[in-house]
């Protein structure tokens, strides 16, 4: 913190999504902060990441959340499955079974309609979300980043600064992009294809709202998302080769991949494809440091890993809570140095680590889920617990060491764990 600075608030808060608003929330209600939120969209808007891993409710709780998203009517999610290439169902993965609590039943949610919700618990909070702001370039005083140069709607810029800024602009990724700092994994280098349908076919019971993985050729995959009003959300990722091979019409290439999986055909062709096909690629990546002084980056923003396993609500979540209290007892210290964050950021790349090893496993061409249980029936605890997002801090060592029987599993990255002095430009 600079001594000699007039601050327009306690910290400034880059973006609205579930990181930006979970620490909103948090550092203005229950830590009493003033929390300025800049966002550059109006909400609603749409965006996809729609599957809540049971985890995700620990942080929701935290924020009240829970009760409001159960009363919202989104469609209960109970279990994840997967699907082989000949359409072959495995046994799911039943929540229930493996846990006595509330998590058991999580959510499948409309981004549109969450988002919202997650923006009016932060300013019901006491924060101050502005829409339609555009941050368009990072202060910096005595290389120390001291707030924003940002821009609204008519086209007025305006500075804004705070002893601490939370760069949570989603995979626009401003801080990391602007210095850098982005780290593309060397391995999970996908792309994704994904489109909205009305009125496929759902399975029975409580398998209705199941997340479903359905395996396509060259370790691509497609997700099934049932969601509320009859609505799928349905995508495939795969090797950008792969999916291009015939062209880049992406209703076409759509079509031709439904028909490699028996499943997912069965399923889609029930329904009514509606609305626009989207593409994205640079699906795996981590900044180089978490954070810098006055600075710290979360969700999306931070690092964003493939989302087979739905760890991206989660990971914004989790890292919006974490980082809250990071920042929290930074300013009670007086210090926004970027090394207050380092444990922030080795805790929070720890838990991404196990799950970056469990997306290995998934491509490798001999895993499968079955060989390692039938093995190692007592991996199974572990392995249900990282699928379902119990990962910040538990030690998966053993259950890996398992698995590397059957697949060949990454070294931890070394970016992401470390802080940079001063904000270079």
């Amino acid at each position: 913190m600079i001594s000699n600075l007039s601050y327009d608030c306690d910290v400034l808060i880059i973006g609205a999504g579930p990181a930006g608003t979970t620490a909103a929330t948090i550092l203005a209600g229950e830590k009493g902060r003033k929390v300025i939120v800049l966002e550059k969209e109006h909400f609603p808007r749409y965006h996809v990441g729609e599957s809540l891993i049971p985890h995700c409710w620990d942080t929701l709780d935290r924020l009240g959340m829970t009760e409001r998203l159960d009363a919202k009517g989104f469609q209960s999610k109970q279990s994840v499955q997967f699907v082989s290439e000949e359409g072959e169902l495995s046994t799911p993965f039943y929540f229930s079974k493996h846990t006595d609590h509330p998590r058991a039943k999580t959510w499948q949610v409309d981004r549109e309609t969450f988002d919202t919700m997650m923006m009016e618990r932060a300013r019901e909070a006491g924060a101050e979300v502005r829409e339609g702001v555009k941050v368009i370039e990072f202060l910096e005083q005595d290389d120390v980043i001291v707030g924003v140069l940002a821009e609204d709607e008519s086209g007025r810029r305006f500075e804004l600064r705070a002893p601490i800024t939370m760069d949570a602009s989603g995979r626009d990724a401003l801080f990391q992009r602007k210095k850098k700092w982005r780290k593309r994994d060397p391995k999970l280098n996908k792309i994704a294809i994904w489109t909205l349908y009305k009125g496929a076919k759902r399975d029975p019971g409580v398998d209705e709202g199941a997340t479903t993985i359905a395996y396509v050729k060259e370790k691509g995959w497609f997700w099934n998302i049932p969601l509320k009003d009859d609505i799928v959300s349905t995508g495939i990722v795969a090797e950008r080769d792969y999916l291009y091979r015939d062209g880049r019409d992406l209703a076409g290439i759509y079509e031709r991949e439904i028909k490699e999986n028996k499943w997912i055909q069965e399923h889609l062709s029930e329904g009514e494809q509606f609305g626009q096909y989207w593409v994205t690629g640079e699906y795996s990546y981590r900044a180089e440091n978490c954070a810098t002084d006055g600075l710290v980056l979360i969700g999306d923003a931070f690092a964003f890993l493939d989302p087979v396993f739905s760890s991206g609500v989660y990971l914004a979540l989790t890292t919006g809570s974490i980082s809250a209290d990071a920042v929290d007892k930074a300013l009670d210290l007086g210090d926004t140095s970027g090394e207050q964050f380092r444990e922030y950021g080795e805790r929070v790349c720890k838990g991404i680590e196990w799950m970056r090893k469990l997306v290995y496993a998934f491509y490798d061409d001999d895993f499968s889920f079955k060989d390692v249980v039938m093995k190692y029936a007592d991996v199974r605890r572990d392995l249900t617990d990282c699928l379902i997002g119990d990962l910040m801090d538990k030690d998966y060592s053993d259950l890996f060491d398992r698995v590397s029987e059957f697949a060949d599993l990454p070294s931890d990255l070394p970016h992401g764990k470390t802080v940079q002095r001063g904000a270079p430009a």
